[in-house]
């Protein structure tokens, strides 16, 4: 890469931390192990997410609560807003098992259950124009893939690069070029990720001044970081982070 100045940066923005209440209005299968959910009410009148990246917490009760207090001590998991409207917002949830409890209320939850949503609490808005894009990440990045495609100039060289389990489990994702899918199959979240970007050369780099996204399980942060040296980006215009941790249902990624 070159050692110009970059024609884009991104900006950390503090936003005004909320908590809301939300119920389930709708439900849509995207793939067999994958479902987008419509929340809706009328706390999410001001609503905004600037960043592609951003995260909210979702807070997930056993049943019905009485106050503001018992909803905010209910188990919580972070995920990325993908779209919203005044009285609306949309999240995708990969589903996996029956494990945790994120998964299995966005798959079985009765439409009208009601959950709580905090935040976001801050965003990192990307600002210019990259010349090129790579877009790395597995189910669990899909929202935020989704985000930064829709700002990809269409003609920008860019790649998309997504694993999941298996053919037959890919999403239709709007984006100015084609979606490349990797199949881990029986082997851990992450590894066809990590083989592919550790297979990424120097000479392999898509521009001289590239936006690099690269969300998966935590694995993925060193070869993430490894590729950034490869081809000499600067790490505070780039994100790689894991977004979830192997046998933590706690973690959640960096903001």
């Amino acid at each position: 890469m070159s050692d110009t100045k970059s024609g884009f940066f991104i900006e950390r923005r503090g936003l005004d931390l909320r908590f809301r209440t939300v119920t389930l209005g709708a439900r849509e299968w995207l793939a067999p192990d994958y479902v987008r959910v419509r929340l809706r009410g009328s706390d999410l009148e001001g609503f905004d997410s600037p960043g592609s990246d951003d995260h909210m917490r979702l807070f997930f009760p056993s049943g019905p609560v009485g106050s503001v207090e018992e909803m905010r001590a209910a188990p919580s998991r972070e995920y990325t807003p993908l779209a919203w409207g005044e009285d609306w917002l949309d999240v995708e949830f990969a589903v996996h098992g029956d494990s945790g409890v994120a998964a299995p209320w966005a798959a079985t939850a009765p439409l009208g259950s009601s959950i709580g949503v905090g935040g976001p609490r801050g965003s990192a808005v990307l600002n210019g124009s990259p010349d090129s894009w790579l877009l790395v990440g597995d189910e669990t990045a899909i929202p935020a893939i989704r985000r930064f495609a829709a700002l990809i100039p269409a003609g920008t060289p860019a790649r998309i690069v997504i694993e999941t389990v298996s053919a037959g489990r890919e999403i239709d994702i709007e984006a100015p070029v084609d979606v490349e899918w990797l199949r881990r199959g029986d082997a851990p979240s992450g590894s066809a990720l990590i083989a592919f970007l550790d297979d990424l050369a120097a000479e392999e780099a898509i521009g001289d001044d590239t936006f690099v996204f690269i969300a998966a399980e935590q694995s993925i942060v060193k070869p993430g970081r490894a590729l950034l040296d490869r081809w000499g980006i600067d790490a505070a215009n780039a994100v790689v982070k894991g977004y979830w941790k192997r046998g933590e249902a706690e973690y959640h990624a960096p903001h």
